[in-house]
């Protein structure tokens, strides 16, 4: 049987396209029977015509993923896009490695393993970016500062 054109009427009753609509497989003479919009929303009344549920993407294995990246893997060099300070800028990277610098500088030099006049000095160095990181400038305390 065809039942294209009640079918049609049925997504225009329904408000949903033709894919979305339902007809009972036992009732397609009836269906088939239908002529006018009246007898359709009867049918759709009835029950034997039915709107289906819209499909969804799951999200649950996006879910996993990020549960994963959480923990920290899957973080790799090949799973990068974009550039290189795309993922924490530039300011931020020197945010952090200035602050613990000047952090470590303050420690040593309320501890007296500094003068204030090598404080200061060390102090303008971190700031003009000569140092790499902490064990950097830990070395060059060692071999400039104090003679080792």
């Amino acid at each position: 049987m065809d039942v294209s054109s009640q079918k049609r009427m049925a997504s225009e009753i329904l408000g949903v396209g033709e894919n979305r609509v339902w007809i009972d497989p036992e009732e397609v003479d009836e269906v088939a029977d239908a002529i006018t919009k009246q007898d359709i929303r009867n049918l759709i009344e009835g029950g034997t015509i039915q709107k289906k549920d819209k499909e969804g993407n799951s999200r649950g294995r996006t879910r996993k993923e990020r549960k994963q990246k959480s923990k920290g893997r899957k973080k790799g060099h090949g799973s990068r896009k974009g550039a290189k300070g795309g993922r924490k800028s530039d300011k931020d990277e020197w945010k952090e490695k200035i602050r613990s610098l000047r952090e470590e500088l303050k420690e040593m030099r309320d501890e007296g393993e500094l003068s204030s006049s090598e404080y200061r000095k060390l102090y303008n160095m971190a700031k003009g970016g000569f140092f790499r990181n902490k064990k950097h400038m830990k070395i060059y305390i060692d071999k400039k500062i104090r003679g080792e």
